[in-house]
Protein backbone atom coordinates (compact mmCIF):
# COMPACT_ATOMS: atom_id res chain seq x y z
CA UNK A 1 0.00 0.00 0.00
CA UNK A 2 1.46 3.38 -0.99
CA UNK A 3 1.39 6.55 1.09
CA UNK A 4 -1.60 8.03 -0.75
CA UNK A 5 -3.68 4.91 -0.19
CA UNK A 6 -2.74 5.05 3.48
CA UNK A 7 -3.86 8.66 3.66
CA UNK A 8 -7.29 7.77 2.26
CA UNK A 9 -7.61 4.86 4.68
CA UNK A 10 -6.64 7.17 7.54
CA UNK A 11 -9.30 9.70 6.49
CA UNK A 12 -11.95 6.97 6.48
CA UNK A 13 -10.80 5.55 9.82
CA UNK A 14 -10.56 8.93 11.54
CA UNK A 15 -13.96 10.00 10.24
CA UNK A 16 -15.48 6.72 11.43
CA UNK A 17 -13.96 7.19 14.88
CA UNK A 18 -15.02 10.83 15.20
CA UNK A 19 -18.61 10.34 14.08
CA UNK A 20 -19.24 7.12 15.98
CA UNK A 21 -18.36 8.87 19.24
CA UNK A 22 -19.99 12.20 18.39
CA UNK A 23 -23.32 10.96 17.06
CA UNK A 24 -23.32 8.11 19.57
CA UNK A 25 -23.10 10.63 22.41
CA UNK A 26 -26.26 12.35 21.13
CA UNK A 27 -28.19 9.08 21.15
CA UNK A 28 -26.84 8.05 24.55
CA UNK A 29 -27.77 11.42 26.01
CA UNK A 30 -31.31 11.08 24.68
CA UNK A 31 -31.50 7.56 26.11
CA UNK A 32 -30.83 8.90 29.59
CA UNK A 33 -27.06 9.06 29.68
CA UNK A 34 -27.18 12.61 31.04
CA UNK A 35 -24.76 15.45 30.56
CA UNK A 36 -26.76 17.34 27.97
CA UNK A 37 -25.16 19.74 25.51
CA UNK A 38 -21.87 19.93 27.40
CA UNK A 39 -21.38 16.17 27.29
CA UNK A 40 -22.19 16.08 23.57
CA UNK A 41 -19.77 18.93 22.87
CA UNK A 42 -17.03 17.26 24.90
CA UNK A 43 -17.55 13.94 23.13
CA UNK A 44 -17.22 15.56 19.71
CA UNK A 45 -14.28 17.75 20.70
CA UNK A 46 -12.26 15.06 22.45
CA UNK A 47 -12.96 12.46 19.76
CA UNK A 48 -11.78 14.84 17.04
CA UNK A 49 -8.71 15.84 19.06
CA UNK A 50 -7.72 12.18 19.42
CA UNK A 51 -8.49 11.39 15.76
CA UNK A 52 -6.39 14.32 14.53
CA UNK A 53 -3.55 13.33 16.85
CA UNK A 54 -3.74 9.68 15.75
CA UNK A 55 -4.13 10.10 12.00
CA UNK A 56 -2.96 13.64 11.25
CA UNK A 57 0.56 12.57 10.40
CA UNK A 58 -0.79 10.13 7.81
CA UNK A 59 -3.54 12.09 6.05
CA UNK A 60 -3.54 15.57 7.53
CA UNK A 61 -6.53 14.68 9.70
CA UNK A 62 -9.27 16.45 7.76
CA UNK A 63 -12.27 14.16 8.44
CA UNK A 64 -14.44 16.85 6.90
CA UNK A 65 -15.15 17.75 3.25
CA UNK A 66 -15.32 21.43 4.20
CA UNK A 67 -11.81 21.31 5.68
CA UNK A 68 -10.46 19.55 2.60
CA UNK A 69 -12.16 22.19 0.43
CA UNK A 70 -10.70 24.99 2.56
CA UNK A 71 -7.18 23.58 2.34
CA UNK A 72 -7.47 23.34 -1.44
CA UNK A 73 -8.51 26.99 -1.67
CA UNK A 74 -5.66 27.91 0.66
CA UNK A 75 -3.20 26.12 -1.60
CA UNK A 76 -2.44 23.49 1.04
CA UNK A 77 -4.11 20.47 -0.58
CA UNK A 78 -3.96 19.36 -4.20
CA UNK A 79 -7.24 19.87 -6.05
CA UNK A 80 -6.87 16.45 -7.64
CA UNK A 81 -7.06 14.90 -4.19
CA UNK A 82 -10.19 16.71 -3.02
CA UNK A 83 -12.73 14.24 -4.43
CA UNK A 84 -10.85 11.10 -3.25
CA UNK A 85 -10.66 12.59 0.24
CA UNK A 86 -14.39 13.34 0.14
CA UNK A 87 -15.10 9.76 -0.87
CA UNK A 88 -12.94 8.41 1.96
CA UNK A 89 -14.67 10.70 4.45
CA UNK A 90 -18.06 9.60 3.12
CA UNK A 91 -17.14 5.95 3.56
CA UNK A 92 -16.10 6.56 7.16
CA UNK A 93 -19.26 8.56 7.82
CA UNK A 94 -21.55 5.89 6.39
CA UNK A 95 -19.74 3.16 8.34
CA UNK A 96 -20.36 5.14 11.53
CA UNK A 97 -24.01 5.74 10.66
CA UNK A 98 -24.78 2.10 9.97
CA UNK A 99 -22.85 0.91 13.02
CA UNK A 100 -24.97 3.23 15.16
CA UNK A 101 -28.11 1.94 13.45
CA UNK A 102 -27.14 -1.64 14.20
CA UNK A 103 -26.19 -1.02 17.82
CA UNK A 104 -28.88 1.40 18.93
CA UNK A 105 -31.77 -0.22 17.08
CA UNK A 106 -31.65 -2.96 19.69
CA UNK A 107 -30.51 -1.18 22.88
CA UNK A 108 -32.02 2.32 22.61
CA UNK A 109 -34.39 2.30 19.67
CA UNK A 110 -36.60 5.15 20.89
CA UNK A 111 -33.62 7.46 21.41
CA UNK A 112 -32.12 6.49 18.07
CA UNK A 113 -35.40 7.23 16.30
CA UNK A 114 -35.95 10.54 18.08
CA UNK A 115 -32.47 11.83 17.27
CA UNK A 116 -32.37 10.23 13.80
CA UNK A 117 -29.15 8.50 14.90
CA UNK A 118 -27.61 11.82 15.85
CA UNK A 119 -28.30 13.56 12.53
CA UNK A 120 -27.90 17.35 12.90
CA UNK A 121 -31.18 19.24 12.62
CA UNK A 122 -32.54 22.77 12.86
CA UNK A 123 -33.70 24.11 16.21
CA UNK A 124 -37.19 25.44 16.74
CA UNK A 125 -37.74 28.65 14.82
CA UNK A 126 -34.40 28.52 12.99
CA UNK A 127 -34.89 29.18 9.28
CA UNK A 128 -32.74 27.46 6.64
CA UNK A 129 -31.15 30.80 5.72
CA UNK A 130 -30.12 31.51 9.30
CA UNK A 131 -28.93 27.91 9.64
CA UNK A 132 -26.71 28.20 6.57
CA UNK A 133 -25.13 31.37 8.00
CA UNK A 134 -24.58 29.71 11.39
CA UNK A 135 -23.01 26.63 9.82
CA UNK A 136 -20.80 28.78 7.59
CA UNK A 137 -19.52 30.90 10.50
CA UNK A 138 -18.92 27.92 12.78
CA UNK A 139 -17.06 26.15 9.97
CA UNK A 140 -15.01 29.27 9.33
CA UNK A 141 -13.85 29.19 12.96
CA UNK A 142 -12.98 25.52 12.62
CA UNK A 143 -11.03 26.09 9.40
CA UNK A 144 -9.06 28.92 10.98
CA UNK A 145 -8.19 26.59 13.86
CA UNK A 146 -7.06 23.87 11.45
CA UNK A 147 -4.95 26.25 9.38
CA UNK A 148 -3.49 28.04 12.38
CA UNK A 149 -2.69 25.06 14.59
CA UNK A 150 -2.02 22.23 12.14
CA UNK A 151 -1.14 23.55 8.69
CA UNK A 152 0.95 26.68 9.17
CA UNK A 153 4.68 25.99 9.54
CA UNK A 154 4.58 28.46 12.43
CA UNK A 155 1.79 26.51 14.14
CA UNK A 156 2.16 25.65 17.83
CA UNK A 157 2.21 21.92 18.45
CA UNK A 158 -1.39 21.79 19.63
CA UNK A 159 -3.20 20.72 16.45
CA UNK A 160 -5.50 18.07 17.90
CA UNK A 161 -6.11 20.05 21.08
CA UNK A 162 -6.87 23.34 19.30
CA UNK A 163 -9.10 21.78 16.66
CA UNK A 164 -11.00 19.67 19.18
CA UNK A 165 -11.58 22.66 21.44
CA UNK A 166 -12.94 24.66 18.51
CA UNK A 167 -15.46 21.95 17.68
CA UNK A 168 -16.47 21.79 21.34
CA UNK A 169 -17.13 25.52 21.70
CA UNK A 170 -18.84 25.68 18.31
CA UNK A 171 -21.26 22.98 19.48
CA UNK A 172 -21.88 24.78 22.78
CA UNK A 173 -22.99 27.84 20.79
CA UNK A 174 -24.50 26.35 17.65
CA UNK A 175 -25.73 22.95 18.80
CA UNK A 176 -29.21 24.14 19.77
CA UNK A 177 -29.50 26.12 16.52
CA UNK A 178 -28.34 23.71 13.80
CA UNK A 179 -26.69 20.79 15.54
CA UNK A 180 -23.36 22.48 14.71
CA UNK A 181 -22.30 19.93 12.12
CA UNK A 182 -19.64 22.11 10.45
CA UNK A 183 -19.15 19.11 8.22
CA UNK A 184 -21.24 17.67 5.34
CA UNK A 185 -20.04 14.15 6.16
CA UNK A 186 -21.13 14.52 9.80
CA UNK A 187 -24.66 14.99 8.47
CA UNK A 188 -24.36 12.36 5.72
CA UNK A 189 -23.51 9.26 7.76
CA UNK A 190 -26.39 9.24 10.25
CA UNK A 191 -28.83 10.83 7.78
CA UNK A 192 -28.43 8.00 5.27
CA UNK A 193 -28.58 5.32 7.95
CA UNK A 194 -31.69 6.93 9.50
CA UNK A 195 -33.22 7.87 6.13
CA UNK A 196 -33.76 11.39 7.42
CA UNK A 197 -32.93 14.11 4.89
CA UNK A 198 -34.70 17.22 6.21
CA UNK A 199 -32.89 20.47 5.35
CA UNK A 200 -30.03 18.49 3.82
CA UNK A 201 -28.74 21.44 1.78
CA UNK A 202 -28.01 23.45 4.94
CA UNK A 203 -25.28 20.98 5.87
CA UNK A 204 -23.61 21.19 2.47
CA UNK A 205 -23.94 24.86 1.58
CA UNK A 206 -23.09 26.27 5.02
CA UNK A 207 -19.92 24.28 5.79
CA UNK A 208 -18.55 24.45 2.23
CA UNK A 209 -19.16 28.21 2.13
CA UNK A 210 -17.36 28.60 5.45
CA UNK A 211 -14.54 26.46 4.11
CA UNK A 212 -14.10 28.63 1.02
CA UNK A 213 -14.03 31.84 3.07
CA UNK A 214 -11.61 30.31 5.55
CA UNK A 215 -9.26 29.02 2.88
CA UNK A 216 -9.21 32.23 0.88
CA UNK A 217 -8.80 34.42 3.95
CA UNK A 218 -5.82 32.35 5.06
CA UNK A 219 -4.24 32.61 1.63
CA UNK A 220 -4.83 36.29 0.90
CA UNK A 221 -5.57 38.20 4.11
CA UNK A 222 -3.39 36.76 6.84
CA UNK A 223 0.39 37.33 7.10
CA UNK A 224 2.58 35.34 4.75
CA UNK A 225 4.31 32.25 6.06
CA UNK A 226 8.06 32.24 6.32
Amino acid sequence: MNDYSRSLLAEAAGTFFFFTIGAGAIITNEAGGGGGLLAIALAHGIALAVAVSAFGAVSGGHFNPAVTFALAFAGKHAWGRVLPYWVAQGVGALAAGFLLLYVYSSVARAAADKTHLGTPGLGAGVSPTVAIIVEAVLTLFLVWAVLGTAVSPKAPKIAGFGIGLTVMIDILVGGPLTGAAMNPARWLGPAVAAQHFADWYVYWIGPLLGGVVGGLSYKYLFPKES
